[in-house]
């Protein structure tokens, strides 16, 4: 769950413009190939950015979170979104094979630990990783937790988020019959897979116009459509994953599975009123993980461009930089 950068964040303006120093297409198998690039400091300290969706891709304002003098910053789009290849498909595309690539990736780049950082969907990710390559890891910073639960699934396409958002709500349940709606991941699935490109296009502009209305605090109503080829790969890849539970095995797997963390540092950067991942996730992560620390964002929401949030993640980033003495 997430939505593009915002570039006028103000984390963006904080250091000068970073140019990566590799850029590479990647051959993960399975007919994948994802986009990864490398900037900043090649002999800084490593960090991989996880981005949000499944399916939003990486930007360049999600460099701007790390000093580049003294962090070497990896990005990547995930299997078929961004400007990885083949495009919005969705075989041979699991958090296990993302997994997988995560460790192609610090292998590739000859790693042996490195800061795991990822919002939303890659707090998911980066959590899954963390619990099962937990010696790879040397702090893990999230922002916006999402567990990937039922009840969470439940809150946003169940009517919860709906309910301080019933227009927006309306307008998003009106695509579907009415005798389908008591499952609107369901529904949309079958309109988003459906094999007729403009359907699959048209319904994928309302699934990412219901999250992207709710990624901010600022936002007050449903903006522009997003791009037909941004949209289609962010809904295909997130309802995909939805449908399937996050392909994990059992509701619950990553707090039942948190104690393989419990050593491992962390800071989790969370908005206070954050519609699409409520703080009652982070909060009791933060219950249950105790080398981590929560940071409630006040007057913030869900998007990583919020100022509130992004002036967290600079300050977690420079104070990992200067508990590393970097």
């Amino acid at each position: 769950m997430d939505r593009p950068v915002d570039k006028k964040s103000a984390a963006h303006f904080l250091y000068p413009p970073i140019d990566p120093y590799d850029q590479r297409m990647m051959d993960v198998g399975d007919g994948h190939r994802v986009y990864v690039e490398q900037c900043g400091n090649p002999d800084g300290f490593p960090v991989i950015v996880l981005h949000g969706g499944p399916g939003g891709g990486c930007s360049p304002a999600m460099r701007r979170y790390f000093d580049p003098t003294h962090y070497r910053i990896i990005l990547f789009d995930q299997r078929a979104c961004g400007r990885s290849r083949p495009h919005a498909v969705v075989e041979n595309n699991t958090t296990w094979d993302l997994i997988r690539d995560i460790e192609r990736i610090r292998e590739t780049f000859e790693i042996e630990r490195w800061a795991v950082f990822g919002g939303s969907w890659g707090a998911t990710l980066a959590l899954v990783y963390g619990i099962t390559h937990t010696n790879r890891v040397a702090h893990l910073i999230l922002r916006g937790v999402f567990l990937h639960t039922e009840a969470e699934l439940n809150w946003f396409y169940g009517g919860g988020a709906g309910s301080f958002w019933p227009d927006v709500w309306a307008r998003f349940t009106s695509m579907i019959p009415p005798d389908e709606q008591h499952d609107l991941i369901g529904a949309y699935n079958r309109r988003l897979f459906s094999g007729d490109l403009a359907q699959e296009t048209r319904f994928a502009r309302a699934w990412a116009s219901w999250e992207n209305t709710l990624a901010s605090i600022s936002n007050d109503g449903p903006g522009g459509d997003s791009p037909a080829e941004y949209a289609r790969a962010f809904a295909r890849l997130e309802n995909h994953y939805f449908m399937n539970a996050g392909f994990l095995e059992s509701d619950g797997w990553i707090e039942a599975n948190i104690g393989t963390i419990a050593k491992v540092p962390g800071t989790i950067v969370q908005g206070r009123y954050d519609m699409i991942c409520p703080p009652a996730a982070a909060h009791r992560l933060s219950k249950t993980w105790t080398a981590a620390k929560l940071v409630i964002v006040p007057r913030a929401g869900h998007a990583l461009s919020e100022p509130g949030i992004s002036a967290e993640l600079v300050r977690a980033m420079d104070t990992l930089r200067r508990s590393l003495q970097l």
